[in-house]
Formats: structure tokens, sequence, C-alpha cells
């Protein structure tokens, strides 16, 4: 571009490139910060949905505690028929109760758009179908420490980019202007590709 640049044209030209590089890397670190956030965000909800599940499966072995003692004591006949006739409807009634709790534990794993609106068994606020499920919230993870990864690469380069440039600013020697130069249009070229293709795809 310059083969013998001239110090007014080079330092404006230098300086233009330089602003927008420093710009782009604003954006890139504000968008870093953000993705963080939101990673930590997923994480915590993570761990709230394991423990929710946590909490339905503890649940779910006292009932199914409760379906062993009254099988035990149907089974054994120690008591009247009547009084196993009303323990057999509890017992269908507990039964019921363990496969609801083995439902809500699958939906809370999951995520409602996951089991289908037929298995849609816990609610959210009152609400049917708006359960995150742990896995979903893996997912986020990933997705949002994939784009932390790649926002971080760019923040690197770009910020190289911007170290040589200033170098490219202060030096005396055109050829060496010129290596500097050239190194933070590449640089800076490749830093912009990173952050641009993370935020599109």
């Amino acid at each position: 571009m310059f083969l013998e640049p001239k110090p007014d044209r080079f330092e404006t030209t230098s300086g233009l490139i330089i602003t927008i590089i420093a710009s782009f890397l604003a954006f890139v670190q504000i968008m870093d910060d953000n993705f963080g956030a939101e990673e930590l965000k997923a994480v915590n909800e993570k761990a709230g949905a394991f423990q929710w599940q946590q909490s339905k499966s503890i649940k779910q072995n006292l009932v199914e505690g409760q379906v062993g003692l009254i099988e035990t004591l149907i089974k054994s006949k120690t008591i009247g028929k009547g009084d196993a006739d009303l323990l057999e409807i509890d017992l269908e009634k507990l039964k019921k109760k363990v496969h609801r709790y083995e439902l809500e534990k699958t939906e809370i794993l999951k995520g409602s758009k996951a089991v289908g609106k037929d298995n849609w068994v816990q609610d959210v606020d009152g609400e049917l179908g708006k359960v995150i499920g742990a896995k979903e919230w893996e997912e986020k993870i990933t997705f949002y420490e994939n784009k932390g990864d790649q926002m971080a690469l760019s923040s690197m380069f770009l910020q190289i980019s911007l170290m040589l440039g200033g170098l490219a600013l202060i030096l005396q020697e055109a050829k060496l202007k010129l290596f500097f130069f050239y190194a933070t249009l590449v640089l800076g070229a490749i830093g912009i590709s990173y952050g641009g293709f993370c935020l599109v795809v």
C-alpha cells in the first residue's frame, strides 16, 4: 500500500485503523462479559435443577417405602378383609404418586420441550410446559463456554494487533513501519473475523 509512507498520510491511516480495531475490541470484551454472565447463570440454574430433581427422588423413595410396607401387610394376611381392601385403594394411589414423581424427575432432567406435551406434569408458577431441564442448561453452558473461548481468541488477536499498530506509529524506519502496519491489518482482520463469526453462528 505504501512503498515510501508519507508521515502524515501513514499516521492518519494507521490511526484510523487502530481506532476501528480498538472499537471492535471494546465490543468483543463487552460480549465476552455477557457470555460469561450467561454461563454463570446457566451453571446456577443447572445446579438448581439437579437439586430439584434430587428432592423429587427423596419424596419418591419415601412413597416407595410406604408402597413396600403396605404390600407386605397385605401379603402377610395379618389384617382383616375390610382393612386390606382399604389398603389396596391406598396402594394404588401411592403407586400413581410414584409414577408421577418419575415423570416429574424426567421433565426436570430433560425439560418440558424434550418430554413432549403428553408428559407435562411439573408446573412452573402454575403453568405446565415451562420447565427448562438440567440437560438443557448443560447445553447452554457448553454454548456460552464456546462463545467465550471464541471471544477470548478474538480479543487476543485484536490486542496484539493494537500493540503492533502502536509500534508502526512510533518507529522511524520505513520498512519496519510497513511490516508492523501490515501485521496490524492481518491480525486485526483475524480478530474481527473470529469475533464476527462468533456473533453470527
